[in-house]
């Protein structure tokens, strides 16, 4: 079984006495899980087929031509008007569709009039549709999905940079620490901005692109807070003790500085997922973004800002879900910041 340290348990208990950032966690690990299986729920391929005694299952399986259910064309199955079909046969075959029978690339041009439309309960466009007829909630909860694991990964990859080179710089000092100083002060006047429209205009963005660009222009925050840190902490008794003792750099460092350290991985965690997911939106909204047609929030921000006169859902829809996810994040970071506070435990092993 895994053990908690006593001291991580206080720590735990402590976050979960602050209700607001105690429930915005689970709120926002719920909406983490239905992101996961978002084909599930908004898709345009269907759950369960039953055709002539066989049952099908198309949605995480191969593409299924509409022959292979009677229908006189070789291209992917429609199956909402297959779903049709099938009631008005009474012939005993079904078709199952998820909740939102749309995926965030399809263009729906089945409604009177052109798009954008206003939610319409009857074809399950529940927040409507944006100027080029796809569904506003599909492209939202895709939109998420991709935000969501975009900024994960960017704070990933800073994270690991700067808390190895910030360690580094902390514990040994010197000309070493001084050095690399010099090269994070020349890294952080690096116009990140800039440097994004330049490539974007040599280069079809993309997902790969723009985390590269913004990890390698964000990566000195966290140097900067894990070198104050680790200076502060390789002068604290337990760490001479270590020291004394004949631990090796690596040991003093794994065991006694990085867990008496934790607090800005810890507690940055929340507020840079919500630098991330702006970054994205914010660049998306630009047109540096996500290649077209990713589903992306900026993207829709845009349109609806564009059309706001005469389809007002379009700009609505992207800007509450922006502001109640943003909101969770930094509920999170401040129940997390209070609860793992450095004054109130100290680890020494």
């Amino acid at each position: 079984m895994i053990r908690l340290h006593p001291n991580s348990l206080r720590r735990f208990e402590r976050f979960r006495r602050i209700r607001r950032g105690y429930w915005s966690l689970w709120l926002l690990i719920s909406l983490l899980l239905a992101s996961l299986t978002l084909e599930l729920w908004i898709n345009q391929r269907a759950l369960a087929v039953w055709y002539q005694g066989e049952l099908y299952l198309p949605t995480y399986g191969a593409i299924l031509p509409g022959s292979v259910f009677g229908q006189d064309y070789q291209h992917e199955t429609q199956y909402r008007d297959l779903q049709k079909l099938f009631l008005k046969e009474g012939q005993g075959n079904w078709v199952f569709m998820p909740w939102i029978p749309y995926d965030p690339f399809e263009n729906d041009f089945s409604l009177e009039g052109s798009p954008p439309h206003p939610p319409n309960w009857e074809h399950r466009h529940l927040l409507g549709t944006d100027r080029s007829g796809r569904d506003i909630l599909a492209r939202l909860a895709y939109g998420f999905r991709v935000a969501i694991f975009f900024s994960f990964a960017l704070y990933l990859l800073t994270s690991g940079l700067g808390v190895f080179l910030g360690t580094a710089m902390g514990y040994f000092g010197g000309k070493f620490d001084l050095f690399f100083q010099r090269v994070v002060e020349i890294w952080t006047s690096i116009p990140t901005l800039y440097l994004i429209i330049i490539m974007a205009a040599l280069f079809t963005p993309d997902a790969k692109m723009l985390l590269a660009i913004l990890v390698f222009a964000g990566w000195t925050e966290m140097t900067w807070l894990m070198r104050a840190e680790i200076y502060r902490e390789r002068n604290r008794q337990y760490a001479e003790a270590a020291r004394s003792m004949g631990a090796s750099h690596i040991r003093i460092l794994w065991r006694h500085l990085l867990p008496n350290s934790m607090v800005p991985i810890v507690s940055r965690f929340p507020f840079q997922m919500v630098g991330g997911i702006g970054a994205l939106t914010s660049l998306d909204y630009l047109g540096y973004g996500l290649p077209i047609p990713t589903p992306s929030w900026g993207e829709l921000l845009r349109q609806g800002q564009e059309s706001f006169d005469y389809a007002p859902w379009i700009l609505l829809s992207p800007a509450m879900a922006t502001i109640v996810i943003l909101l969770l994040f930094t509920f999170i970071g401040e129940a997390v910041r209070e609860s793992f506070d450095p004054k109130q435990l100290v680890l020494y092993e």
